[in-house]
């Protein structure tokens, strides 16, 4: 049996000693971190998810008191303030926006709701014959179009409305050059008589694009225009309004203008095969015209008109003959300015006078040599007509 050691000597000594004092808090007199300051979160969650100026406002008003209270928060302060003048401007920016895209509609809403003669129509509810005036004085784009009496003014006459089939895909090349092939066509059996239209007179058409391909729309428009000068009265003078001889004649007649306008668009150094394969294209037009007046030269009044047209359209066969053979560009545009020149303007006038139709000569054969006129630049879409075609084409 064990006995308990002995306390230690000395006074002031207990046994056991007491356990040491245990620490549940800070030492006396130490303070605590900062309090965060809540303008400071304020500043980045309104300045990003609520109203930005209100966050400008919070985030000035965080760092005024974190300066002055000792409190934290500063960088969550100048966080928030930046976000909110950032997102103060690109809500500005979008409000600008909005307001302008607003603006343009209640202009459009007035101009549609303007002075404007006739009746609002679809452009897939006119018919050849319908004529109709825009708001705008303009053909260009996708106008709404009033339909009004011919006798009235306006700025458009249809031509021709029909379904489309575009061969290379709505809104290609292909498609384009398409569409003009068959408005023109569509405007030389409405307008036969190309040289009696007025100088202004344009061809324009309206073929669905690819956004409204997708959207069912299937339909070619085609309109002979007048702009910038409305027009009262109708320009239609097809088959109904001619006689039988001089619609035969006509049909010849813009057949080879047409031939001759539809050239390539390369230089010929560039595509001789296709220039010469067009050279036997307007060869075998011009021989159909001569086919034509032969049959028709018997009447004395048109005889020696009629004679002296068709040996012009067998010199200029020949020369297109010779284009067709030529083994050089060089030579090929040596025969095309024969062709060219093979063709007066004072044989045609003199011819068309004998059929009773209009001779003042139109503006887009006035350029000497190539037969194209101030637009002539053969170009595709809009603009000028081609050589020997006109009035000018322009894609709407």
């Amino acid at each position: 049996m064990s006995t308990p050691p002995s306390p230690p000597p000395g006074p002031g000594h207990t046994w056991p000693p007491p356990p040491p004092p245990q620490a549940w808090g800070p030492p006396p007199g130490a303070a605590g971190p900062p309090p965060l300051n809540g303008f400071a979160l304020a500043s980045l969650l309104v300045g990003l998810l609520c109203f930005p100026p209100l966050g400008i406002v919070f985030g000035a008003v965080a760092l005024v008191q974190i300066a002055r209270g000792r409190q934290r928060g500063r960088p969550l302060a100048l966080a928030g303030l930046a976000a909110s003048v950032v997102m103060t401007v690109l809500l500005a920016v979008a409000a600008e926006r909005v307001v302008t895209a607003v603006g343009d509609r209640l202009g459009a809403f007035h101009e549609i709701g303007g002075d404007v003669e006739g009746e609002l129509t679809d452009p897939a509810d006119l018919a050849p014959g319908d004529c109709f005036t825009t708001p705008s004085g303009e053909l260009f784009g996708r106008p709404s179009m009033y339909r009004v009496d011919c006798a009235e003014a306006h700025l458009g006459e249809v031509t021709a409305a029909a379904p489309f089939a575009p061969a290379g895909g709505a809104g290609s090349d292909a498609a384009d050059r398409q569409a003009e092939d068959e408005c023109w066509r569509a405007q030389d059996a409405y307008a036969m008589d190309t040289w009696a239209l007025p100088a202004d007179a344009e061809m324009y058409y309206y073929a669905p694009t690819r956004g409204s391909w997708a959207a069912g729309d299937r339909e070619l428009l085609c309109v002979l225009g007048t702009v910038p000068e409305e027009r009262r009265g109708s320009l239609r003078r097809d088959r109904s309004t001619l006689t039988a001889v001089q619609a035969e004649f006509l049909e010849a007649a813009n057949a080879r203008d047409a031939a001759i306008g539809r050239g390539p668009d390369a230089p010929v150094g560039q595509a001789l095969a296709e220039y010469q394969e067009w050279a036997r294209e307007v060869h075998g037009a011009l021989g159909r015209e001569a086919e034509v007046l032969a049959r028709q030269g018997a009447d004395p009044g048109r005889g020696p008109s009629v004679a002296a047209w068709v040996g012009e359209l067998q010199r200029a066969r020949e020369a297109w003959q010779r284009a067709a053979r030529a083994r050089t560009a060089a030579e090929f545009e040596r025969q095309w300015d024969a062709a060219l020149a093979a063709l007066s303007r004072e044989g045609e006038r003199a011819l068309r006078g004998a059929y009773g139709l209009s001779t003042r000569v139109p503006q887009w054969l006035e350029a000497p040599g190539d037969g194209g006129g101030e637009d002539s630049d053969g170009s595709s879409g809009s603009g000028g007509s081609g050589s020997g075609r006109g009035p000018g084409r322009e894609s709407a």
